[in-house]
């Protein structure tokens, strides 16, 4: 029996690709992630084989792409390109296997000097685009089996026709909910953009198609209505696209989660098909026969092979070499532990010092020091304040007290007021004989009759009782 071969056995191993399969993977990554485009560019090198062919060169200023219109779409010339001339053509990138070159398809071509409505165009797509409408991350992903799909499209054209013919051919117990929309002329896309948000609020769909037939690209104008591509984005269910023919690209293809060349192709995309779910669940079980299998037969042939080698190994000597090797792990464990924890003591000293450094202690010292000094300075302030506004009120109360008619009254004088209107008794003719007075005494107050007044050259004199 012969020895195991590492390297032959690494070789068999590889994933060896070739030229022809790494050509068709880059076609394919090519193919899969640009849309149609439009773009203008100088005419040069302009051939025509037998075949009918047409190969020539776009360039510009600064670049240059090779370019391929095959004899088909051809018939839709108008005039034939000439090298030097302007054009705009709209193209898919794609890769020459044979050769790798990198090209374009192309699927139309016009003189520049026509397409200024389609710049127009082109300059909405990019600003829609700069908001992320088109972004593929933000689409939705299509449920595998969906309980109800709902049609928008005109109910009498062809395309609900192929729709609903297709569906229920694919998976007949699927229902199935129309939403009638004019799909052309003026008034379409606000009508389109009605039942996008209708069937948003009423949600009894699982997946929305929006399909119409073929025709010219003027027909198809509703569905690059600005309103028609923020309606597709602001329904919160997945949306596929059926739109013209295959070379036809709306602004409503590039907003939908899925885009399908056309309307019929859409209901397969959206639809189940029985018979295909009926070919998946064998193909599962032959899977699933194959999944348990392989490691059973996997098993046996390392359970075998380790038979050989244990005929070749003495267990003893085996269990020598994985002791040794047990060993060698823990050492390095050891060591990988020692080196982790020392890391970590650095990174805690350093963290240490970074907040000592850091602390407001220092910081806080003289700020305490200031503040006592300035609390003492407060009192003391208040203290002379104090002191002085008691000693200015003292000098103002005693200023006043000598003022008060109530100090002459302690020295045995009265005031002496008429009564009933109170006025003050100066003269003994203010108070003639029984006219009642009141005496206001440093303590109380008399009420007195008048029974005598007598006046003399020092003044007067009245008695009262």
């Amino acid at each position: 029996m012969a020895a195991p071969n590492p390297d032959r056995d690494e070789a068999l191993a590889r994933d060896i690709w070739t030229i022809s399969r790494l050509n068709r993977e880059v076609r394919a990554v090519l193919e899969g992630s640009f849309p149609l485009l439009w773009v203008q560019g100088e005419v040069s090198n302009l051939s025509q084989p037998a075949s009918g062919h047409l190969y020539f060169t776009l360039k510009d200023e600064a670049a240059q792409v090779r370019c391929a219109m095959f004899r088909p779409r051809q018939r839709l010339l108008k005039t034939r390109p000439v090298s030097g001339q302007q054009v705009m053509v709209r193209a898919r990138v794609s890769l020459y296997d044979a050769r790798g070159d990198f090209q374009l398809i192309v699927e139309h071509l016009e003189p520049a000097g026509e397409g200024l409505w389609r710049l127009e165009l082109e300059r909405l797509k990019q600003r829609l685009a700069a908001e992320g409408l088109f972004d593929e991350a933000a689409k939705r992903p299509l449920p595998a089996f969906p309980r109800q799909v709902g049609l928008i499209t005109s109910p009498s054209g062809a395309a609900v026709r192929d729709l609903t013919t297709v569906l229920a051919r694919r998976l007949r117990s699927l229902p199935i909910v129309i939403y009638p929309v004019a799909v052309q002329g003026e008034g379409a896309a606000a009508e389109i953009a009605r039942a996008l948000a209708l069937a948003a609020e009423r949600a009894e769909c699982d997946v929305l198609i929006l399909a119409r037939g073929g025709g010219a690209y003027e027909d198809l104008m509703a569905f690059n209505d600005e309103r028609v591509v923020r309606a597709i984005r602001a329904v919160p269910i997945p949306v596929v696209t059926g739109i013209g023919h295959e070379i036809d690209i709306t602004l409503a293809d590039l907003a939908a989660d899925r885009r399908a060349p056309t309307p019929s192709a859409a209901a397969e995309l959206v639809s189940p098909s029985a018979e295909h779910l009926v070919q998946r669940l064998v193909a599962l079980q032959r899977r699933l026969q194959s999944a348990v299998q392989r490691p059973v037969t996997a098993a046996r042939q390392r359970l075998a092979a380790m038979a050989r080698h244990l005929g070749l190994l003495h267990p003893a000597a085996r269990l020598r070499q994985q002791a040794q090797t047990l060993d060698d792990l823990e050492r390095r464990l050891t060591l990988a532990i020692q080196a982790r924890l020392d890391g970590d003591r650095r990174d805690l000293r350093t963290a240490i010092l970074q907040l000592a450094a850091r602390s407001p202690g220092p910081r806080l010292a003289p700020l305490r020091e200031r503040t006592r000094w300035l609390g003492q300075r407060l009192g003391r302030a208040i203290a002379q304040d104090l002191a002085a506004r008691r000693t200015r009120l003292a000098e103002l109360a005693r200023g006043l007290d000598a003022l008060s008619p109530l100090g002459t009254l302690s020295r045995g004088y009265a005031l002496v007021t008429r009564l009933p209107d109170g006025a003050l008794v100066r003269r003994a003719g203010d108070a003639p004989p029984g006219t009642r007075v009141a005496a206001r005494l440093a303590e109380g107050q008399l009420t007195c009759r008048v029974e005598a007044s007598t006046e003399d050259e020092h003044g007067s004199t009245t008695r009262s009782e």
